[in-house]
């Protein structure tokens, strides 16, 4: 038997909650194309974004440590691969659209820079005067303008849905320099999930390779309420922590996060009784969220994180390091655009110098960067 695309719509309907987004009363794309025989919309999305050049980077582009540090940290592509199975998760558990929800989630970072929120900081100060640079507004701008796979359009042509998932990942962003979408509406159930499923990923996952690194005492750890719960919750009584014991913590912790908000949800849908996806945009809250607990806790991890990782001095030392790198690199490219890749001296016609440098140094990867950097300042490397 073969589930045609019209089936998979009808079992949508069959199984996703009156307030979840449906493929098949999706609003389209920008540019009209034929409907695919057995794919739904959500789904061509996902393989699209899988599919792009953009994807495939962030394989080599950083988390935390920057990509020389070794092979067990997080990228920016196994982040992104945590942030969709925690997102598909809770997506089932509430009958959202979990196709929609992993969509987003695998395009939420397309737009970083190399060596992570060093890359970002040191592009948004030398673009100050022009707009300055933003990694969710750049993943918007990737899908919509800068992937160049079809003839007939830029960008991917990913449905309104998806795009408006990804310009709302981050609810205090300034909406309005993405056009199209109403700013005082928030995000689909969807795009809320995939927005948790983030900071709930990175927060544990953080946490995991600050302790697998050493950069965290297990120990100091106990000055906070949600580490203590969790020894409580694994009857963990202190020693060495090895590596099956890190990931047990890691698991629980991910564990109570995803209950909490499934929990809270589930409190705040019977709240406001949302019938349909506009009911979730125009809810006088979000639906998807933390209960204050979780968030008091949370708040107290990230300080801790902040402090005991964030800001140790081996990470400061790679931050430092990738601010000089990509200082260097605009700075030349700048002072003389005819080193840029032909493709890219070609949009200078259209859009201004120092964002065509931005946008080819934010698609570099952390390793592309540094050797770039040696091709161009380094006089023994050399072109």
């Amino acid at each position: 038997m073969v589930i045609t695309r019209e089936r998979l719509e009808q079992n949508e309907d069959r199984v996703l909650a009156p307030y979840a987004l449906r493929s098949g009363q999706s609003r389209g794309r920008v540019y009209v194309e034929e409907i695919p025989r057995y794919r739904l919309a959500f789904q061509r999305d996902r393989d699209r974004v899988v599919h792009s050049a953009a994807f495939r980077r962030l394989e080599y582009k950083t988390q935390v440590f920057v990509n020389d540090a070794g092979d067990y940290y997080r990228t920016r592509l196994t982040h992104t691969l945590e942030v969709a199975q925690i997102g598909r998760t809770m997506a089932r558990a509430l009958a959202a659209n979990e196709d929609l929800v992993e969509a987003i989630c695998l395009a939420h970072d397309l737009g970083h820079t190399p060596f992570g929120h060093a890359g970002e900081g040191v592009l948004n100060a030398l673009l100050a005067d022009y707009g300055g640079f933003n990694h969710n507004h750049q993943s918007y701008r990737v899908v919509t303008e800068l992937e160049r796979r079809y003839s007939g359009w830029p960008g991917l042509n990913l449905t309104i849905e998806t795009l408006e998932g990804i310009a709302k990942h981050e609810t205090e962003y300034d909406l309005s320099q993405i056009t199209g979408f109403n700013a005082d509406e928030r995000g689909s159930l969807e795009a809320q999930i995939a927005n948790i499923a983030d900071e709930l990923a990175y927060n544990a996952h953080d946490l995991d390779d600050g302790i697998q690194s050493g950069l965290i005492d297990p120990d100091a750890l106990n000055e906070l309420e949600i580490w203590r719960e969790l020894c409580d919750r694994l009857d963990w009584r202190g020693g060495k922590l090895d590596e099956i014991a890190r990931h047990r913590f890691i698991r629980e912790q991910i564990g109570i996060q995803v209950d909490d908000v499934l929990d809270e949800a589930t409190r705040r849908l019977a709240l406001y009784h949302p019938q349909t996806p506009d009911d979730i945009k125009c809810a006088p809250g979000q639906i998807i969220a933390h209960s204050e607990r979780f968030v008091e806790l949370n708040r107290a991890l990230k300080r801790f994180l902040f402090a005991n990782m964030y800001h140790h001095y081996s990470i400061m030392r790679m931050t430092k390091r990738a601010e000089r790198f990509i200082t260097e690199i605009f700075s030349s490219y700048v002072t003389e655009p005819r080193q840029l890749p032909a493709v890219y001296q070609a949009q200078l016609k259209d859009s201004p110098l120092q964002r065509v440098v931005a946008d080819y140094i934010a698609s570099m990867t952390d390793r592309s960067a540094l050797l770039e950097y040696r091709r161009l300042v380094d006089p023994l490397t050399g072109p």
